[in-house]
């Protein structure tokens, strides 16, 4: 039997001498993946250079030989993975004995023809569709084992184009649905999309159907005009070749010249207005990988990633408040993160980003500081502070200044206000704080409207559609420069007093933010704190502040003042009911401890804790960390840190995933359920980065130079404070302990004791604070009588029993024997009666939660919640 039969079990029959040399090249090259674990390749060999000097025919005669023998290569490596020991993926069967002696032939042959279809080959029509069919009967086609690229290259010679014969073209088509069946390999739509051109089955425009946004797209096109219908297809199909990270000039060239002379801008503009939204939304039918597993619902196909960056690309000529606001909320779209995947479409997000920072005007600037604060995708950050400088070098501004002047006014007349009309009627938009909005509707008498009258909505609806625009915009605008607000006393940030004033205390917008703000006025050596009050800037007796030309503007910290300072400031604000967006004159202040001057570099103060990974994760880009997800992988990471530029400082969170059993102690995708705290140190920045294994072992320099820590006496005050007081956050919010559920110590009852030590624990600086501001408040409410404080709980005395609510994880024990009460947040916050309790600042769930279960318990009597009454009316 020849080689071939002992082989794969058959014998090539087309061209013997072709078949006698690819015979002998796979016995001297075929063994080489088995023999050195190198890939098999033909340049190089005796065998293998003999058939690369062949002529073009003899070429061609070899390659007429290869499809039949790769195909019972692939038959024979499927029965052998079907094979495979139960527990042994059947992707992964390299160590298994005899699979090299299948694995190097197919490696070689695949070698072979890869090169030879390099070469522009006159290969039969009959060669051509063995080649299609042998791809198309793969499990699945992959570039690594199959080349595609240049299988369709060699029907385009085939076809010089004319037309393929039929055997030739029902091959093709074959190719061609199996390409499609594998929506997950972006690398294969290029060769389908090349296909269809030749089968002359290429669409009109170049969108398929099967998403939302295309489908609208496509029914949106369908009812246009032949001339309209033309013009789209000429901007899609230069949207199409939206392949490279950044556009072209000449392809930005192209696309303006497409839109002044073929389409108008009102065209383009609703289109996109119209697709851009429902980017966002899951396909309406599932589809299947080439494995037949389902993909995530919000998967966008390659070839419409590069349509929707096109179009964004484009969406950079205008100016236009509407498609700016259209191509952020894409971006916003294009950044989420999907499980397992990471961020959906980052080309898209990317494209978005470069748009706002061309647009002319400073419309795409002020989307730009709502995706700062809203995206916190380490390349996202990187392309936005690349956007905002080109933006700023167009504009003629300080790039620092830039995030400040673009926030829109969004149409309020006043600081917090406006007043639209519409005939006989008006709209009151109003912002009572910085996390509500609200319209109110009058008549022409002045008389409130239950809802939006009708004759608004039927003469006034382009108009209508602005307000609720401008509503919804300022709603996630207001978060965002709260965030950005609140992360200000990092950057060390002064104004002029006019600056300021036009920039915080009278925008429109922020204005409703920086007037509840308590802030530093200096002039001349001396300095005065003061907040907005009565239409004046006051200080804490309520006198108006008599401010001079020149003066310096700062953002007022507790450091700054002495302790007496501060409890005036806390009073105040309680007695005139001003809530604080975020604490400020209520914020922790952490000094340095005896324990961290004994360990001199490093703060244990957070250590031993356990988080949940994803949560913990989620907050550290809120605050400006840098993070990255631990997968259960042999791989290194840094260790959470925030870069501060201002103080030529990195600050660092050592953490580690925790478990080792995969799928228990992490998801689906790999990733650790849960890490475990350690050290917080800071560097000079441009120190080494450190990196430690996923699962722990110490954190290392990457590369040599000085690695010692800045003690950490030597860390400015603010500046040790606030990153203590970001790590508290961390800890006290993505803390198990925080968690009811976790009374039985979670998984296999691992974490019991930290659980119960932390969840019972002493009260951090967080919950310190928490439980002075409640022993001014709660003799306030109505529930005064039941309750009183004892260390670190609030004790509230029930109709049942008495209850000990711990007032920094708002977890309780009751009566008698401290036994634990679980109660699930949501059976409790936002009753009608803590609604209605005045907070001096907001942002405190956990004050919040406190409150909530003090009243519900007040009244156990009459708790409806089963999973409760178990608990406290026990049989």
């Amino acid at each position: 039997m020849s080689l071939f039969g002992k082989i794969f079990g058959a014998s090539p029959k087309p061209g013997a001498e072709a078949s006698a040399l690819v015979e002998t090249y796979v016995k001297e090259v075929g063994g080489g993946k088995a023999a050195n674990g190198l890939d098999p390749m033909p340049r190089g060999t005796a065998i293998g250079d003999k058939i690369l000097a062949l002529d073009r025919e003899g070429q061609a005669k070899v390659v007429e030989v290869l499809p039949p023998l790769l195909a019972e290569c692939d038959g024979q490596i499927e029965a052998f993975r079907s094979r495979l020991p139960e527990g042994i993926p059947r992707w992964n069967p390299h160590l298994q004995p005899g699979w090299h002696k299948l694995w190097g032939p197919r490696r070689a042959l695949y070698h072979l023809l890869d090169a030879l279809l390099s070469r522009k080959l006159p290969l039969s029509g009959n060669t051509v569709a063995a080649l299609c069919q042998w791809c198309a009967l793969a499990q699945p086609v992959h570039t690594y084992h199959h080349p595609v690229s240049k299988i369709v290259s060699a029907a385009e010679n085939l076809a010089g184009g004319g037309s393929l014969e039929p055997r030739v073209a029902e091959a093709l088509g074959a190719l061609q649905k199996k390409l499609a069946a594998q929506p997950e390999y972006k690398d294969l739509r290029i060769p389908r999309e090349r296909i269809e051109e030749l089968l002359g089955q290429a669409p009109k425009v170049p969108i398929q159907p099967g998403e939302v946004w295309s489908d609208a797209a496509l029914a949106y096109i369908e009812r246009l005009s032949p001339s309209k219908q033309t013009a789209w297809a000429e901007v899609l199909a230069l949207c199409q070749s939206a392949t490279s990270g950044t556009p072209s000039a000449k392809w930005m060239a192209s696309a303006e010249k497409l839109i002044t002379k073929v389409m108008k801008k009102d065209d383009f503009k609703q289109g996109v207005l119209t697709w851009f939204p429902l980017v966002d939304k899951p396909r309406p039918n599932e589809l299947l990988n080439s494995y037949n597993r389902p993909l995530h619902p919000l998967h966008i196909s390659d070839g419409h990633a590069d349509l929707l960056r096109g179009l964004a690309w484009i969406c950079g000529l205008f100016e236009d408040k509407e498609i700016a606001r259209a191509v952020g909320a894409l971006a916003v779209s294009a950044y989420k993160k999907i499980p397992g995947q990471g961020p959906r479409l980052v080309r898209v997000g990317n494209a978005c980003v470069y748009a706002l920072g061309a647009m002319p005007g400073m419309d795409g600037v002020g989307q730009m500081a709502l995706l700062r604060v809203k995206v916190k995708f380490g390349t996202a950050q990187k392309m936005l502070e690349k956007a905002l400088g080109v933006a700023a070098k167009r504009l003629g501004l300080p790039k620092e200044d830039l995030e400040e002047m673009a926030v829109p006014g969004y149409g309020l007349t006043e600081v917090g206000k406006a007043t639209w009309e519409f005939g006989d009627f008006s709209a009151e938009l109003a912002i009572p704080d910085s996390k509500t909005t609200e319209i109110i509707w009058r008549n022409a008498e002045g008389k409130i409207q239950k809802s939006v009258p009708a004759k608004v909505k039927s003469d006034f609806a382009e108009d209508l559609k602005e307000l609720k625009a401008a509503e919804k915009d300022i709603a996630k605008m207001l978060p965002a420069q709260v965030e950005r607000i609140d992360q200000l006393y990092l950057q060390q940030k002064e104004w002029p007093l006019e600056v300021w004033r036009e920039r915080y205390l009278d925008h429109p917008l922020v204005g409703v933010i920086a007037r509840k703000l308590i802030w530093r006025f200096s002039h001349e050596g001396r300095s005065r704190d003061g907040l907005w009050q009565n239409g004046a800037i006051c200080d804490r007796h309520g006198h108006a502040l008599d401010l001079a030309p020149g003066t310096k503007v700062t953002h007022w910290h507790p450091l700054d003042s002495t302790h007496d300072e501060i409890a005036a400031w806390r009073v105040w604000l309680e007695e005139k009911e001003i809530r604080q967006p975020f604490k400020q004159a209520h914020r922790e202040i952490y000094l340095l401890t005896p324990a961290e001057e004994n360990t001199r570099v490093y703060s244990n103060r957070f250590a031993a804790h356990i988080l949940k990974q994803h949560q913990f994760h989620a907050l550290a880009g809120q605050r400006g960390w840098k993070n990255k997800l631990r997968l259960m992988v042999d791989d290194s990471y840094p260790p959470a840190h925030i870069l501060l530029p201002k103080w030529n400082l990195r600050a660092e969170f050592w953490i580690e995933g925790v478990g080792t059993e995969y799928g228990q102690d992490t998801n689906d995708s790999g990733s650790y359920l849960y890490l475990s705290t350690d050290q917080v140190r800071f560097y000079p920045i441009a120190a080494p980065q450190r990196y430690a294994h996923a699962g722990g072992g110490g954190y290392a320099p990457d590369r040599g130079g000085p690695d010692e820590p800045s003690p950490l006496a030597e860390i400015p005050a603010l500046v040790f404070s606030e990153i203590m007081r970001d790590v508290d956050l961390f800890v006290g919010v993505a803390s198990v302990a925080n968690d009811p559920n976790w009374n039985d110590g979670g998984p296999r009852g691992r974490y019991v004791d930290y659980w119960h030590n932390q969840s019972f624990g002493d009260l951090g600086a967080s919950a310190q604070t928490r439980k002075a501001i409640l022993e001014r408040l709660i003799p306030r409410l109505k529930i005064a009588s039941q309750c009183s404080f004892s260390d670190k709980f609030l004790v509230v005395k029930g109709q049942l029993r008495t209850y000990k609510i711990h007032l920094g994880s708002g977890n309780i024990l009751m009566s008698p024997n401290d036994q634990y009460l679980c109660i699930v947040a949501r059976s409790s916050v936002a009753t009608p009666s803590s609604a209605k309790v005045f907070l001096p600042f907001e942002g405190d769930n956990v004050m919040a939660v406190v409150i909530s279960k003090a009243f519900l318990l007040a009244e156990d009597g009459k708790i409806k919640d089963e999973t409760i009454n178990r608990q406290i009316r026990p049989a």
